[in-house]
């Protein structure tokens, strides 16, 4: 028979607080973790600000920009969940993806949040391939379709 496993006060990835055997009141950490884990999964964020919004719904959640300010102030990075009329903060970790509504498009964690931008579509050159032309700039429209990146404007 194995061991049983011995655990801190918190999972070890993104906080999420742990039971006790014995431990009093257990439905506030269920709740944190429930609501924790209810703004992680396919998490998607309003947009980036450094602000929070005025009027704040439940459920939804913003990457803070920085200089963060307000209740916000010292978040820079993270990610803004509003949950029961509070603000949880969550912590990025490498390899994390979130999908930003207002940009359309999705983002991920690799030491910063980082957003593919799409590249222009080719021109100059003293040989001009029509074919090549047009099959880069019909991969670059299939990106920008499945959100992979972001809508270019020039």
């Amino acid at each position: 028979m194995t061991d049983p496993l011995s655990f801190t006060s918190s999972s070890p990835r993104f906080g999420l607080p742990l039971l006790f055997s014995g431990q009093s009141q257990k439905e506030h950490a269920v709740n944190e973790a429930h609501a924790l884990t209810d703004a992680l999964l396919h998490c998607a964020i309003e947009g980036e600000a450094a602000t929070p919004p005025a009027t704040p719904l439940d459920g939804e959640c913003w990457l803070v920009s920085s200089p963060a300010t307000g209740e916000w102030s010292g978040q820079e990075g993270r990610i803004a969940c509003r949950q029961a009329g509070v603000w949880l903060f969550v912590t990025p970790r490498e390899g994390m993806r979130i999908f930003n509504r207002s940009a359309d498009q999705e983002m991920r964690f690799a030491g910063a949040w980082l957003a593919p931008s799409a590249p222009a579509s080719p021109s100059g050159g003293s040989t001009i391939d029509t074919e090549a032309r047009a099959a880069i700039d019909a991969l670059i429209a299939a990106m920008q379709a499945a959100r992979i990146l972001g809508q270019f404007d020039g």
